[in-house]
């Protein structure tokens, strides 16, 4: 079984979680996911399943749109309401504009310091394990982007907004340094992500819709369908050859390469996904994840 599974994940399961459930629903060790979740976070989780996994880095690297509520007055060690609270402060009378002048100061490219309730890892260890034992550990702030960053809705001390992202966005880091910049701090309350890339949270099944192989084989996207790169078609002499790794000629194509470097798709007549390669000067084409398995 191969291809990708959009998944309305449920609040209170980690993705891993997810992963589990399908591992076992369908049978197979090859699944894994393409952006984590936190536990009280729900959404599109996007799944690769045998040989789509060999597409993950693709999928884990798309921007993400969010939409989520934030509480102003209150600080947790988490960031969010699961944490324990260490503070909490009047919250000042504030009107749309001035919590979207507050959202302003974070978009961009801008650098975020990690949560050390997170799942990154400083010197080989899970920053929430270690935050678990009471520790608090020096981190490296990482470069992010923030397209948007909007105010929909303010109901005091309530704050409904959506975020438009890069990978690896912490949404409850950014909400705690809006509310330490409104001067009474701020805990996200609910998240949603609704977008990565190109698929949105209204084409994927809800979990508890995955219970046979069957039901998830009929939600599986295939690997052609999945990805929003560039690509170029091989003639058949030609998609032999690709299956073995060879560099692709331009005169192998059927149409001339979209674009001069980076990565594109390859596939074959019938529009298969066959490759993932990479444009060297000339428009040559190095196949450097083969997908199909060359029949004999």
């Amino acid at each position: 079984m191969n291809g990708v599974l959009l998944v309305d994940k449920p609040q209170g399961l980690t993705s891993h979680d997810v992963v589990d459930r399908i591992r076992r629903v369908v049978g197979i060790r090859r699944v894994g996911h393409t952006g984590t979740l936190d536990p009280s976070a729900t959404g599109l989780l996007i799944l690769c399943l045998g040989n789509a996994t060999r597409l993950s880095e693709f999928l884990t690297s798309l921007d993400k749109v969010y939409e989520g509520n934030m509480r102003f007055g209150i600080t947790t060690t988490s960031y969010d309401m699961e944490g324990e609270v260490v503070a909490v402060r009047p919250v000042p009378e504030l009107h749309l504009a001035q919590i979207q002048h507050l959202f302003n100061k974070f978009t961009g490219n801008i650098q975020q310091m990690p949560p050390m309730v997170s799942a990154v890892k400083v010197k080989g260890q899970r920053l929430y394990k270690l935050a678990r034992k009471g520790e608090t550990v020096e981190r490296q702030p990482r470069a992010i982007t923030v397209h948007e960053f909007l105010v929909r809705d303010y109901q005091p001390p309530d704050v409904e907004f959506v975020l438009r992202c890069s990978s690896g966005t912490y949404a409850r880091a950014l909400c705690h340094e809006v509310g330490e910049l409104a001067g009474c701090g701020a805990a996200l309350v609910s998240l949603r992500r609704t977008w990565v890339g190109k698929h949105g949270v209204h084409e994927a099944a809800p979990l508890d819709e995955l219970t046979s192989a069957d039901a998830v084989r009929e939600r599986l996207l295939p690997m052609e369908k999945a990805l929003d790169l560039p690509e170029v078609v091989v003639c058949a002499k030609a998609a032999l050859n690709t299956l073995s790794g060879g560099v692709i000629e331009r005169s192998h194509l059927k149409f001339e390469c979209p674009v001069v470097e980076g990565w594109v798709q390859i596939k074959n007549e019938r529009g298969e996904l066959i490759a993932l390669g990479e444009v060297q000067p000339g428009r040559r084409i190095q196949p450097r994840r083969v997908l199909a398995v060359q029949s004999s």
